[in-house]
């Protein structure tokens, strides 16, 4: 019943977490607007969405062309009256090292972290004052991490941690809280086409990165999402939340079923001395 009559904009929204964050607040009761650059597969996510007996509209443009970004979100604030929640999902996946150059950094860097700033920026008028006005960013467990040949995709994601943490901070005064998920490794298309589609078997090789031993699904992610957008997260702002399947925790004998410790764990007693 919270989300009945709620407005909520989600980028990113024609396919993985997006669209499952789409989904799951339309199922919810809200009217949400779909924000993405690649058209067709909007369209098409937005017609399954509709077709489950959902409200959404979709809107289709790059997150990091501010002015469209600005009419979009007065469109939609006009029709409903009201905005109450942001959640950025946008992304580019370029993922480039030693050999990057800098239209590739501009590249990543206009839409992975400008484009949140365009989207915040020009969302904040009509979230301030709004009850419950929240926002919610998508970074990754690669911001924290060194990984190969990724300077450009890691970077972006350890600086939406950033950005996230600042906007909390001059948001607050507005009464708006924003807050970011780091995902594991979750199955999404990017996911499946490193996998060549074939999950049955990657899914036990990357599944070992993570302490429940599989990839998490969009809609887990979803799920925290919209908890962090709702009344039941009122008192969490600038947190980064990781939806990662225990991905962070790890260290690095991985599970232990092949090193050294593991065999001896037995011989360890709960304060470290030997038994």
């Amino acid at each position: 019943m919270e989300w009945r009559g709620r407005v909520g904009v989600v980028s990113g929204a024609a396919s993985g977490i997006g669209r499952a964050t789409a989904h799951e607040l339309a199922s919810r009761g809200a009217h949400v607007a779909m924000i993405d650059v690649d058209q067709a597969a909007l369209e098409e996510a937005g017609a399954v969405i509709r077709d489950s007996g959902y409200d959404v509209t979709t809107v289709a443009l790059d997150v990091s062309d501010r002015p469209a970004v600005g009419a979009a979100l007065a469109s939609v604030a006009q029709r409903h009256g009201r905005l109450d929640t942001v959640v950025n999902c946008a992304v580019n996946f370029l993922a480039r090292g030693v050999d990057v150059t800098p239209d590739e950094w501009d590249r990543v860097l206009r839409v992975n972290v400008g484009g949140i700033s365009n989207v915040v920026q020009e969302a904040r008028p009509y979230l301030a004052g709004t009850e419950g006005a929240a926002v919610v960013n998508t970074a990754s467990i690669s911001a924290h991490i060194a990984q190969p040949r990724r300077w450009t995709y890691n970077t972006s994601k350890a600086a939406i941690v950033g950005l996230t943490r600042c906007m909390a901070m001059d948001l607050a005064p507005d009464g708006i809280r924003v807050n970011v998920v780091s995902p594991g490794w979750i199955w999404t298309a990017e996911v499946s086409k490193a996998a060549d589609g074939d999950r049955e078997r990657w899914e036990p090789v990357w599944g070992r990165y993570h302490l429940l031993r599989r990839l998490g699904e969009p809609e887990e992610v979803a799920k925290a999402i919209v908890f962090l957008c709702s009344s039941e997260a009122s008192f969490i702002t600038g947190t980064e939340l990781m939806v990662d399947g225990g991905y962070s925790a790890m260290g690095p004998e991985g599970l232990g079923e092949t090193s050294t410790f593991a065999g001896n764990a037995a011989q360890v007693t709960a304060d470290g001395s030997g038994a």
